[in-house]
């Protein structure tokens, strides 16, 4: 429209924002931790097990790295998560909720132990420290919110009920978090990365008839890296996607379009 400025790259800029990422010590969390950093934002990571060599890729970058050591599963203690980051690095622009886990099983026999273990993490976790993230986001009008999806909040599966089930929810709270936050100045997506090279994938890859099924049809050809998410993660945490909203982006090679 008339008037209104040409866009800039530097709307890509996170420059003095701050970023909470979990389970970032490795993986889709640690590529895409060290993605926002390289674009400017400070990062605090959250997880179980300490993220250290993201910490020291961050700092090589010239940005503060903040570590908290933490069990996401246990729900009562999400909000002490949420407010150690906000006391470390005093707002949080930005939250990635990445940290999940899968449990692999035929349904017929998966346990309730598996079952809760995916839920608990993948789904509750990803639900109320997002909510303890968004109270002061909300209170000043502006904030973050990127989902990890998957190619299972499309499809099926095979033998991870559980994990396709928390996945399918994960989209569904990302466009109903939108619906409720957007017009209060929150942006909340999601990213759906395809068949990532990670310790969670590790089985499959060695799996040499699946891991050839799963190449045959990826157009690209190849599985992804983390560090092909964080092109997705920087666009989503930043002024370019100002009016992206509900909106969950795949990342996949083009997994869906064959």
């Amino acid at each position: 429209m008339a008037g209104e400025p040409a866009f800039s790259l530097e709307s890509f800029s996170l420059r003095g924002r701050t970023a909470l990422v979990t389970g970032a010590n490795d993986g889709i969390g640690r590529g895409i931790a060290e993605a926002l950093a390289a674009a400017g934002a400070d990062i605090v990571t959250a997880g179980r097990s300490p993220a250290t060599a993201t910490g020291e890729a961050v700092r090589a970058q010239g940005r503060r790295h903040l570590d908290i050591v933490a069990s996401l599963d246990e729900l009562e203690g999400l909000p002490a998560v949420a407010k150690a980051a906000l006391d470390l690095s005093g707002q949080v622009d930005v939250l990635v909720n990445n940290a999940g886990t899968i449990r692999r099983s035929d349904a017929a026999v998966m346990s309730r132990e598996d079952w809760d273990a995916v839920l608990t993490l993948n789904l509750d976790a990803t639900f109320f420290l997002t909510q303890a993230v968004a109270g002061p986001m909300l209170a000043r009008g502006r904030g973050k919110v990127i989902n990890i999806a998957s190619m299972l909040s499309f499809q099926g599966g095979i033998r991870v009920a559980a994990y396709t089930a928390s996945k399918s929810a994960i989209a569904g709270i990302t466009r109903g978090l939108a619906n409720e936050w957007a017009g209060r100045g929150l942006n909340v997506n999601a990213i759906a990365p395809g068949y990532v090279a990670t310790r969670n994938t590790q089985a499959l890859r060695e799996d040499e008839g699946r891991s050839r099924e799963i190449l045959a049809r990826i157009p690209q050809g190849r599985w992804a890296t983390p560090q092909d998410l964080g092109g997705a993660a920087v666009f989503l945490a930043s002024a370019a996607s100002d009016y992206v909203n509900g909106a969950i982006l795949p990342v996949d090679g083009g997994w869906l379009a064959r």
